[in-house]
């Protein structure tokens, strides 16, 4: 009875070391280029601004339990390719490569970050304010490193209710659920207050635009100030399959759209107030699991436009033999949450069946992460409507989604499930 009385004695003192195992970091840079840029809405020249209306960041998270590091990274523009992502992996000190998930917002009002060439194959990207960018990037993952603390999950999604997004092809085919990761500190002063609140949603943030004249994170800017001010931490704001065209509900009567920064907080803030209202009630999660893996996936590039942009973009994108292209899909499993990641815009109904297969209670995309390669579209949905020719035109191919879905569904077969999967 003694020695069981002292074996009990020694698990009870040890089960705080244990649920203090996993820890969470996060840091922010600041991005946003003065003097100001032209700002990049898509393929084309870029549009001259004159003003700005919030700020842009680099916002970064790192998650850590016994040998296994991961960090996230969300950058206020269009699209991050992976030629620059993999510029800041050099960089990012204890991280495997292939544990970095690096993400945008997708603000269609910020700087160039393809190098889009014109018709002359001439290209008006900044490369100086890039490079800039590549070094905040690895700066501030190296210094959420440094601020690792013990942390708890509290993981949740629902619908987010609201005037916030719609498809503008078909008003109701898009994906409601808003899925929240939130990191909170277990010790130390800053005990029981959020480290880091990660928000993933599908939508465009495109309410102003490119045309305006105006540089800006959109409502991602909105969005992530809310949820600081309101329980502090750092915010930030993976997308989702938004493809085809899940954009912002700025829809006013008479088919007029509000087009301003008000709109931008309003709808912003209206979706940081919904993720938080969905992430309260979740209990914490102490000792969550955390398991990444990642696999190459080799895509043919078959649209014309596309093997321009690639091949006549001043960044030097990698082409492989046979015009193709290969890009990072990372699976991750945090807790409850599991994560599969899409380089490019895959369209709902993709979001919807990836998620509908995958092997955890909380099913994450974060689109356009580790690259961004246009519109995904399943073989039978391109080029079928005239409402399709854009994003067909602005696609890889016909089969991009087709290899990524089942390279993705290989990838959650061939591991672990996430934590409360049966």
């Amino acid at each position: 009875m003694k020695k069981l009385l002292i074996t009990l004695a020694v698990l009870w003192l040890s089960l705080p070391a244990l649920a203090q195992d996993f820890k969470a970091g996060a840091a922010v840079r600041l991005i946003t280029p003065n003097p100001l840029l032209p700002v990049s809405g898509g393929i084309g020249t870029p549009k001259k601004a004159v003003e700005k209306k919030g700020e842009l960041f680099v916002r970064a998270s790192v998650f850590e339990k016994g040998g296994t590091r991961i960090a996230i990274v969300s950058v206020d523009n269009l699209g991050w390719p992976s030629v620059l992502g993999n510029k800041s992996r050099a960089l990012i000190k204890g991280i495997p490569p292939e544990n970095i998930l690096i993400g945008c917002t997708h603000t269609h009002s910020g700087p160039d970050a393809y190098g889009f060439p014109n018709e002359k194959g001439e290209s008006f990207a900044d490369l100086p304010y890039l490079d800039k960018c590549v070094q905040a990037m690895a700066d501030a993952v190296n210094e959420a490193v440094t601020k690792l603390a013990p942390a708890s999950l509290k993981i949740a999604v629902g619908d987010a209710k609201g005037q916030i997004a719609y498809n503008y092809y078909a008003p109701e085919l898009y994906d409601p659920r808003c899925g929240v990761i939130q990191a909170i500190a277990t010790t130390g002063t800053n005990a029981g207050k959020p480290i880091v609140t990660l928000i993933n949603y599908a939508i465009h943030p495109e309410v102003i635009g490119s045309g305006r004249g105006i540089l800006s994170p959109d409502l991602c800017g909105p969005l992530c100030d809310r949820v600081e001010s309101k329980v502090g931490g750092i915010a930030m704001f993976m997308n989702g399959a938004q493809g085809g065209m899940v954009t912002a509900d700025n829809r006013r009567e008479n088919a007029k759209e509000a087009n301003t920064w008000e709109e931008c907080i309003r709808i912003g803030e209206l979706l940081a107030d919904e993720a938080l209202r969905i992430v309260s009630p979740a209990e914490a999660q102490t000792n969550p699991t955390l398991f990444c893996t990642a696999k190459n996936v080799t895509f043919p590039i078959e649209s014309e436009v596309m093997k321009y942009i690639v091949k006549n973009s001043p960044l030097n994108y990698k082409v492989a033999p046979g015009d193709k292209v290969v890009a990072q899909v990372n699976l991750l499993n945090i807790g409850s949450a599991q994560v599969l990641t899409i380089p490019g815009e895959a369209l709902p109904n993709i979001g919807y069946y990836i998620k509908r297969h995958m092997h955890a209670k909380v099913p994450l995309l974060f689109g356009l992460t580790n690259d961004a390669f246009g519109y995904m579209l399943t073989k039978v949905d391109f080029n079928s409507f005239k409402r399709y020719d854009y994003v067909s035109r602005t696609s890889l191919g016909e089969n991009t989604a087709e290899i990524y879905m089942d390279e993705a569904l290989k990838l959650v077969a061939e591991s672990p499930k996430a934590d409360g999967y049966k």
